[in-house]
């Protein structure tokens, strides 16, 4: 079957957007399209120029008998800064404060549309061009951590608070909470992670960075390297966090629970070129 120009380019789009940073060789299009492989690379030319002129991300060649196409998420400081301001102004509504000062998240981050957007925004952000996995706790930021292991094309694993049988032996640690500030337990299967491997640690919510600071004491004791950190809402107080280099997108300056008070703005080192 024999595909018009436009059935092609409109194709690979939709291929490439739905298995960001996976490799697509020529010879993949070429017979899905039973077009020659020139022709093929005009398209692919043409998608990537779109992408980069409407800021959709980057569409990669790769040369060589083993290259071929990718493309890599990339969200432009002008839609952060969209995306991330009408985040906070769903955020700040009294509505969500909930007693002990914490704020009612999972209807936003349980949305797909914002879920997925906040796995781009990481992936645009985080270097993960050596990382074997994305690594997040068993809280309610998994559906945004998915999205991140998506976007960035790595699995996921999720370290649990309560070990399971049915998954063999574990590590467990100690850690203490910065936000119950009270010693919890987390574990992660043995045969889960390969010794040596680096991970990317994603979390949604940090105050003192204890939970952060145990995912990475955790990971130390698979001799695995942190080479990334991403929480979606970092409070400004505490100052001095347990954890350091990490990516934060959203800043809690203040939640008044007695006054019903929110103040949430986005970090403006990702609402700036």
């Amino acid at each position: 079957m024999k595909f018009k120009r436009t059935e092609r380019i409109g194709a690979i789009v939709k291929i490439l957007s739905d298995n960001p940073n996976k490799v697509f060789t020529l010879s993949y299009f070429t017979e899905k399209f039973n077009a020659a492989k020139s022709t093929v690379s005009e398209d692919i030319l043409v998608v990537k120029n779109v992408f980069e002129k409407l800021d959709l991300g980057k569409v990669i060649t790769i040369a060589g008998a083993a290259g071929g196409v990718k493309y890599i998420p990339k969200i432009s400081a002008k839609d952060n800064e969209v995306f991330l301001n009408k985040l906070c102004e769903q955020i700040d509504d009294q509505s969500r404060i909930l007693s002990g000062g914490f704020l009612y998240l999972i209807d936003l981050i349980y949305s797909p549309e914002i879920s997925s957007k906040i796995g781009k925004i990481f992936a645009s952000y985080i270097d993960y061009s050596e990382a074997d996995y994305v690594v997040t706790i068993e809280t309610k930021g998994i559906p945004m951590a998915l999205m991140t292991a998506k976007a960035m094309n790595l699995p996921l694993l999720i370290i649990r608070k309560d070990t399971k049988a049915s998954e063999g032996s574990s590590l467990n640690i100690t850690y203490v909470s910065g936000s119950k500030n009270i010693v919890q337990t987390m574990t992660l299967p043995r045969k889960a992670l390969k010794e040596g491997s680096k991970v990317i640690l994603i979390d949604d919510f940090m105050r003192g960075g204890g939970t952060l600071k145990g995912m990475q004491d955790l990971m130390n004791e698979f001799n695995a390297q942190v080479i990334g950190k991403g929480v979606l809402i970092s409070t400004t107080a505490p100052n001095e966090k347990l954890v350091k280099d990490y990516v934060s997108l959203i800043d809690l300056n203040e939640i008044d629970e007695l006054n019903g008070i929110i103040k949430v703005e986005p970090n403006k080192n990702f609402i700036i070129d």
